[in-house]
């Protein structure tokens, strides 16, 4: 399973999100979280080993190939890569990941302004395609704004910027995202966000509900923002598109709180019968 992971200026949780795709795949064939956690600390390695300077040889100049105009640039073992935002060919991708963070700095409105790079057009036609596509955070606003997922993401009702471990409970819908997943299934998964008070008018948050597009709500007593009906994650109604506030990328080592994660991140290469690779 190859992914590409999209960073935007600002982004700031793309290398996470890389990471957190590698653990993911390259721990399918093994047997338990041992493997997984290996494999993390392999791909960590692996990212600091294939930085490289492509442009003018600032900091900035990183494993993102901002400043040569390509991000090819992968983990060892060459089975992700950052995508960045200018790029438009998404060929030899199995999956996409936009990522958190705070694309364009979160001006205008969280990301208001990532849905116009074109690597957005790309993500569109490779979701229309029926690929699998997952938002995170940052990106699930992302995806909300481009239209690919139903629903805004608006202010928390406290204003504030929350950062905690969070439960979630899992929804009903029929995704490949969810398919190591049961309903009604209890994650632990940190929240991270100044913008995750999921809204939708009351006819789409019907239809939303009545489709089975709710992926992820917040546990009882959880919901840390205000977001209607508890929602912390929908899909399309393919089922394809995925977007969550709280963060699973976080949440795929044992030592820094826990593995749930890594079934999110699992679910596509399991329903693609590529769990070998």
């Amino acid at each position: 399973m190859i992914w590409g992971v999209l960073q935007f200026p600002g982004s700031c949780d793309e290398r996470d999100a890389l990471h957190a795709c590698d653990v993911a795949t390259r721990g399918l064939p093994g047997s338990g979280v041992g493997d997984a956690f290996s494999s993390a600390r392999n791909v960590v390695e692996g990212i600091a080993d294939s930085a490289s300077v492509s442009g003018g040889g600032g900091p900035a100049d990183d494993v993102s190939g901002r400043g040569g105009g390509t991000s090819s640039a992968a983990p060892a073992g060459g089975r992700s890569r950052l995508v960045w935002h200018e790029e438009t060919d998404l060929s030899g991708l199995d999956g996409i990941i936009v990522p958190g963070g705070f694309s364009y700095g979160d001006y205008l409105r969280a990301g208001a302004i990532a849905r116009f790079s074109p690597a957005m057009t790309a993500v569109a036609d490779f979701a229309a395609a029926g690929g699998p596509v997952l938002g995170i955070c940052n990106g699930f606003q992302v995806l909300c704004e481009s239209g690919l997922l139903p629903g805004a993401l608006l202010t928390n009702e406290s204003t504030r910027f929350i950062c905690r471990p969070g439960q979630l409970t899992v929804g009903e819908s029929d995704s490949p995202w969810l398919s190591e997943l049961e309903p009604g299934e209890r994650l632990s998964i940190p929240f991270k966000h100044q913008s995750g008070r999921f809204f939708a008018p009351p006819e789409m948050l019907d239809r939303i509900e009545a489709n089975g597009q709710v992926a992820f709500r917040y546990a009882e007593g959880q919901n840390p923002n205000g977001s209607l009906n508890d929602i912390a994650g929908v899909t399309n109604e393919a089922g394809n598109v995925l977007g969550l506030m709280p963060h699973p990328e976080h949440a795929v080592d044992p030592l820094a709180g826990g593995t749930d994660g890594l079934k999110i991140f699992r679910g596509p290469a399991r329903t693609a019968g590529v769990a070998g690779v």
